[in-house]
């Protein structure tokens, strides 16, 4: 009955965790100084993105090193649509509003993973992800060159996010006072990006509870037996690519407004991989595991770079004599990423909830028994000592 009850208690503990979490992030720009609000700010932007991957991975099972491509097409779609017309060196903008802008450009996103779903139908597996490697490069490619619209090697600027005639920015002689406390346009984003991770947390769990993500879950165990379940395989990996692909723009949007200046070298290989790294130390398949994990890749280097005075072997300049933040914090994601294969495969998530198990007081689940040997038939008769012999009947 005990047991019963305390399987009862833990949806709810965590949904009470979650509250607190949830409150604390409200209350924290009041407290916060200005950096750790601009960190939250790109780790909120972080987590978006690295929920669709999470959702392409580990509830479809389908690899993809493609996840920078489809953030910088919500970075420059935003930055487009918004944009005013007529920009100083010939940029070409829409001028339409922002949150238009922010709708189309997560279109955006959406349509070309679903352009590139043909060819996720019919590769699985490293092949996938080789072939997926190849839209960064195009992307890159595209950056670079296409200076009317994104402004070349050199980026352009990203408009401010306005609602109903609010600024989320700076506005040049009027200062925003909360409580007390002046809101600059850190402050006004680090809410942006919360209601955006809400939001983007609670899609990707009704998608994991639906119809389709069982049929997900049905291709990422096994795609033959997935179809002689009536499941369309191919449909249902098109589909995981265009939710990813969205959020991932939705995370493109926030990470533009957090840097208020976009260049094409952001959104390279180096972010695909750190992206992977994200979902890999939070834990494949867990979304609260993907939030932490996506905080702790997104915030390090940034953490280390400003502690870098105090910290043995890190400099802030590349010939001061050591290795620069983004360096170190490479070396720390693949010391974590491989501690956590040998320790614990599932993450950050499963280490969380082995910690719960213990402070619980709850018995570890015993091994399960080995599978009895198979008795050989070959012979007449054969009977084994550890096989009761079967009465025969009179």
């Amino acid at each position: 009955m005990s047991e019963v009850a305390s399987r009862r208690r833990a949806p709810s503990g965590g949904r009470a965790a979650g509250l607190a979490l949830l409150a604390a992030a409200v209350v924290a720009p009041f407290y916060l100084d200005a950096f750790w609000v601009q960190v939250g700010v790109f780790a909120f932007a972080a987590m978006v993105a690295a929920l669709g991957l999470n959702l392409l991975v580990g509830e479809a099972g389908q690899l993809s090193l493609a996840h920078s491509f489809f953030i910088a097409i919500g970075a420059y779609g935003y930055t487009l649509f918004a944009s005013p017309p007529g920009e100083p060196g010939g940029q070409i903008g829409w001028g339409l509003p922002p949150l238009v802008a922010v709708a189309l450009a997560v279109a955006t996103a959406g349509l070309a993973g679903l352009l590139f779903s043909p060819i996720a139908g019919r590769v699985r597996g490293i092949y996938l992800g080789v072939a997926s490697l190849g839209l960064v490069f195009l992307g890159q490619h595209v950056l670079v060159n296409a200076e009317p619209v994104t402004g070349g090697f050199n980026g352009r600027d990203v408009p401010p996010l306005t609602v109903a005639g609010f600024s989320f920015d700076d506005v040049p002689g009027e200062t925003l006072l909360v409580l007390g406390v002046p809101f600059t346009r850190v402050e006004k984003l680090w809410y942006v990006g919360l209601v955006a991770t809400v939001l983007a947390l609670l899609f990707y769990r009704n998608v994991r509870a639906s119809r389709a993500g069982r049929s997900m879950h049905a291709v990422r165990d096994g795609e033959t037996a997935a179809a002689v379940m009536g499941v369309d395989v191919v449909r249902f990996k098109g589909a995981a690519f265009l939710v990813s692909s969205m959020l991932a723009g939705l995370g493109g949007v926030l990470l533009a407004l957090a840097f208020h200046h976009i260049v094409p070298e952001t959104f390279g290989v180096l972010l695909a991989i750190e992206y992977l790294a994200m979902i890999v130390i939070g834990g494949v398949g867990s979304p609260g595991g993907t939030l932490a994990g996506a905080l702790f890749v997104s915030s390090l280097p940034v953490v280390l770079q400003r502690y870098s005075d105090a910290l043995p072997f890190v400099t802030e300049s590349p010939t001061g004599g050591g290795i620069t933040a983004g360096v170190a914090a490479r070396f720390c994601y693949g010391t974590a990423i491989v501690g956590l294969l040998l320790v614990e495969p599932g993450g950050l998530a499963a280490l969380a909830r082995r910690l719960r198990s213990r402070l619980a007081g709850r018995p570890r689940r015993p091994a399960p028994a080995p599978a009895p040997t198979p008795v050989d038939l070959g012979d007449a008769v054969h009977i084994r000592d550890d096989v009761a012999p079967v009465a025969s009947s009179p």
